[in-house]
């Protein structure tokens, strides 16, 4: 079969999955969705989407007795985040710090700050149950992320709850800034073009020299950015906040530390939410691999989506015009007034940041189609949180290497790289590329030992068709290695699928506020 006649095929029975999916309210906010190849998983089998009673199993949120000095910051943080005020009304958002282990594991290395962020309704008491968020840190891993969150959820849950956000080590006040710059570029510009041997040495000692830096600033200390030591952060945050069980929500690695901290501490869990986690018997390349055929999956979600306003800026064909600009810019890239280059590596990188998060998929085709005609500026403001002031870039390599515990040599990296670039045209290079970063990285530690946190209350996983940080399956093998979850998809597209579609929002509403937990296998359409 063809691959246009193929795709039409997967695309018609994602459509026939949500038509038949039990979970519709209302009409559908989502992009459309498109899928490629044939290695997408097949969605789980439509339930329920919630049991006829509440679970006597969940615990109900308490009271917080937090003894974390917070102050006001509304105002600075809706500024920060360039939104207004939520229309569920008045908002207040207070700012504060806690202090915790720099590493768990090295008592002696001493204690370390990381902010935090609390946000609920104004009148709201100052006892309202806590609902902590933890973010990934492939995309906004701050306390600020529950801020925004703040300002989407449901007035039922702000009603309840007020929303706690953890900074992830690297982030915030303990943003992480090692990395030589010219180094960090090299890494960044890296595409499928320096997958020659030159080109892999090169990268390499490039890829020492970040390792060298880091070192001399933070000594023991670079093995502390590591999901692990978050799952230790959220203890700590939970006897800050005053209560015996914690509720919270985390997405991506933010919520693969939930899963750790729910299997070392699970008579502290609250109810919890696992959203979008990854695969926990995943090590590198796999991961890398998984990835990239989502993110593959994702940008054709993202050009169906574009297509279909009849105005895209990329034209008919969203995949050929990214494609070439791409191989334009490996032999020539565009350069700005005042000397700033878009090089193939930074559009691909930009390209994989920004879709994650489809309401900013217009302004992705806007400056995608302008960097297409010549214009580079747009894309290359869109790629600053990565990579420029306060970027999130040295936190994330660190996380990364620190999570992963095989190291790869250039020979397989370049043998990984002419292969994934064949199977992942778009995505591939880069992703087998970034393996390179950690070849010199200090070997990690041994990993919290990852188990079924059997003696949890139910936990709720949720997964989405197509997340290029954390793809659906992954997420449905996460949820079936925690005997107590229950197992919800979205045949949507995003890293995170709540609050993101009434159906999604749902589930999680009911389980948060009422204490009612869904059948496993539930699936959300688009």
């Amino acid at each position: 079969m063809s691959p246009a006649p193929q795709r039409a095929l997967l695309v018609g029975l994602s459509l026939v999955v949500a038509v038949l999916a039990g979970c519709t309210v209302g009409p559908s906010q989502r992009p459309p969705v498109a899928v490629r190849g044939e290695t997408v998983p097949p969605p789980p089998s439509v339930t329920a989407t919630a049991p006829a009673q509440p679970s006597e199993e969940l615990p109900v949120p308490e009271a917080q007795h937090a003894t974390i000095p917070f102050a006001d910051c509304t105002a600075d943080t809706l500024t920060a985040l360039g939104i207004g005020a939520p229309a569920t009304g008045a908002l207040r958002i207070e700012c504060g710090e806690i202090s915790v282990p720099t590493d768990p594991d090295q008592p002696g290395l001493g204690r370390s700050r990381l902010g935090v962020v609390q946000a609920g309704a104004a009148d709201a008491p100052a006892t309202r149950p806590p609902l902590l968020v933890v973010g990934d840190t492939g995309t906004d891993p701050s306390a600020r992320h529950a801020a925004r969150l703040a300002t989407q959820v449901s007035p039922e849950v702000l009603a309840r709850y007020r929303l706690v956000g953890l900074d992830r080590r690297g982030s915030g006040v303990d943003a992480l800034d090692c990395a030589p710059p010219v180094a960090r570029a090299a890494l960044i510009d890296a595409d499928r073009g320096a997958g020659t041997d030159d080109g892999l040495t090169a990268l390499l000692e490039q890829a020492r020299g970040i390792v060298q830096s880091c070192y001399l600033l933070l000594a023991g200390e670079i093995g502390s950015y590591r999901t692990a030591s978050t799952a230790a952060d959220i203890e700590e945050l939970r006897g800050a906040l005053g209560v015996r069980r914690l509720s919270a929500i985390g997405v991506g690695d933010g919520a693969a530390a939930l899963a750790g901290w729910a299997n070392a501490h699970p008579e502290a869990v609250g109810r919890l939410v696992l959203d979008g986690p990854l695969d926990p018997a995943l090590d590198q390349p796999e991961l890398s691999q998984a990835r990239a055929g989502a993110a593959e999956e994702t940008f054709d979600a993202f050009a169906t989506t574009c297509t279909a306003t009849g105005t895209c800026p990329l034209g008919p064909d969203p995949r050929g015009a990214v494609t070439t600009l791409v191989e334009r810019l490996r032999a020539q890239p565009l350069a700005t007034a005042d000397g700033r280059r878009l090089t193939a590596g930074i559009t691909v990188n930009a390209l994989l940041a920004a879709l994650s998060e489809p309401r900013g998929w217009p302004q992705l085709a806007t400056a995608l189609g302008q960097a297409v005609h010549g214009d580079p500026d747009a894309l290359l403001a869109m790629f600053e949180p990565v990579a420029g002031s306060q970027g999130r870039f040295d936190a994330e390599l660190a996380t990364s290497c620190n999570d992963a515990h095989r190291r790869l040599t250039p020979p397989e990296v370049g043998q990984l790289a002419a292969r994934w670039s064949a199977e992942y045209p778009l995505f591939g290079g880069t992703f087998a590329l970034r393996l390179l970063a950690c070849a010199p990285w200090p070997a990690a530690p041994a990993g919290p030992a990852t188990g079924p946190a059997a003696e949890a209350p139910p936990i709720l996983v949720l997964g989405t068709a197509h997340d290029p940080r954390a793809p659906l399956a992954g997420a449905k093998r996460a949820a079936d290695s925690l005997r107590t979850a229950r197992f919800a998809g979205w045949q949507g597209s995003g890293t995170g699928a709540y609050p993101r579609t009434p159906c999604i929002s749902g589930i999680v509403d009911r389980m948060l506020v009422d204490g009612m937990v869904p059948q496993t296998g539930t699936v959300c359409p688009p």
